[in-house]
């Protein structure tokens, strides 16, 4: 809290002892600049920022092939000196976008450089995929040559789209402003929005969909920071929900999406949360988990929850999702005492459901339309390193991964059989 008192950790108001364990890297200036002069200042240690000039022009091959190795060692030592603060390193996370040049190919760079300095730490990765009315017209070929390294490097994936961030912010606003939610949502401190609604013009208009992946990460690493009956480690997320290497893409959704008034108003019902994370509306990736198949799925709950609530709503949830034959009781669970700041309780849903496949189809399709025709090709193919072959291999990566996902929907539906035993030559 900044307001209490003038603690060791707090100055006048401003906390001066906590900083962030983050590295940030752009190579444009502007936009870490901003994190400079913005509210957050204080946290970020200036020692902790990479940047460059110009940007990467929209262009893979120069984030990563240019830009990574020009940077390589001076990101392996500001990782290291970020890691050695560390009492017990759990995992990495890497927050970058997929459709521009320096968040694709910086990102992945960065990626594969993490997996040869820590081999032993997990890698979790929450990438933002454009969509359909992106702004940059290279960015299939950025996204998909970015996929290539996800499948290869990562342990999970966390994918989000623009459309279904911007979706979500609209529903709030526009059941907030047809007074639907009443009375219950507090107006100036919605989760989605760092000013609220009264504020909403001079607001950007990135800044509510960014603090949406922001309680995404809060409510990924509630366990670790506080107490509860039933907590869950990081690097168990990865061990029970990823049952095939290359299968690392959890959709994820949050509820509630709003700050409740009073936290003691049961306006939305226990029942009613854990429907809502099952819901289309509260996904983060414009897709629909409960008519797709799930190979695993984790419910990680903050708040005053007990396990028999837990159970119940699995119970009452489960003829109604459709999870793989070997794997019926594919739940994993985690309870943490602390609800979020303005909540009785929230819960963030983890699935492995083969509902990512039409976000990376339709990725493919996209990427086919540019690459028939070669256009933009000469672009990449003029960096050092860069050869054309990096975008076959690529969509081939891509097209395999959807072919192991076509593979388990085509089980779908299918009677519950045991899988054979192995037979062992003696």
């Amino acid at each position: 809290s900044r307001s209490g008192g003038n603690g060791p950790d707090i100055y006048k108001g401003k906390i001066c002892s906590l900083k962030a364990r983050a590295l940030l890297i752009d190579m444009e200036e502007g936009v870490v600049n901003e994190i400079l002069q913005g509210p957050l200042r204080d946290v970020f240690d200036s020692k902790q920022l990479i940047t460059d000039v110009s940007g990467s022009g929209n262009n893979w091959a120069v984030g990563y092939k240019l830009y990574g190795y020009q940077y390589r060692e001076n990101i392996v030592e500001k990782l290291r000196k970020t890691a050695e603060h560390c009492d017990c390193l759990q995992c990495f996370f890497i927050i970058h976008s997929m459709g521009g040049g320096t968040g694709s190919g910086l990102g992945t760079f960065v990626l594969n450089l993490l997996e040869d300095e820590f081999p032993e730490v997990y890698r979790f990765v929450t990438s933002v995929y454009p969509s359909g009315e992106d702004d940059v017209i290279t960015s299939p070929y950025n996204s998909v040559l970015a996929m290539k390294e996800l499948n290869e490097h990562a342990d999970c994936v966390l994918p989000i789209e623009n459309e279904s961030l911007f979706d979500i912010v609209n529903k709030i606003n526009q059941m907030i402003n047809s007074g639907k939610l009443g009375s219950t949502v507090k107006q100036n401190t919605l989760v989605t929005s760092s000013a609220g609604s009264a504020k909403i013009l001079q607001e950007k208009p990135f800044d509510s969909m960014n603090n949406i992946v922001a309680n995404l990460l809060l409510n990924l690493t509630s366990s670790a920071r506080f107490e509860g009956s039933l907590n869950m480690d990081l690097n168990e997320i990865s061990m029970n929900l990823v049952p095939f290497p290359r299968l690392h893409y959890l959709v994820s959704s949050l509820t509630p999406l709003y700050t409740l008034a009073d936290v003691n108003v049961p306006s939305r019902r226990l029942d009613q949360m854990f429907s809502d994370a099952f819901s289309r509306d509260h996904q983060l990736i414009q897709a629909d988990p409960k008519h797709s198949l799930y190979l695993a799925c984790a419910l990680l709950v903050r708040g005053n929850v007990q396990v028999s609530d837990l159970r119940r709503n699995i119970e009452r949830l489960k003829p109604s999702l459709h999870f793989v034959s070997w794997n019926q009781e594919g739940w994993k669970t985690g309870l943490c005492s602390v609800p979020p700041v303005g909540h009785s309780h929230s819960l963030l849903a983890l699935a492995n459901n083969t509902c990512v496949k039409p976000t990376f189809i339709e990725l493919r399709d996209r990427f086919m339309k540019l690459y028939k025709k070669k256009a933009h090709l000469h672009h990449y193919l003029q960096v050092d390193g860069m050869e054309q072959s990096c975008f076959s291999e690529a969509v081939s990566s891509l097209s395999d991964l959807i072919e192991e996902y076509n593979e388990l929907d085509a089980t779908k539906g299918g009677p519950r059989t045991d899988p054979s035993r192995l037979k062992i030559a003696i």
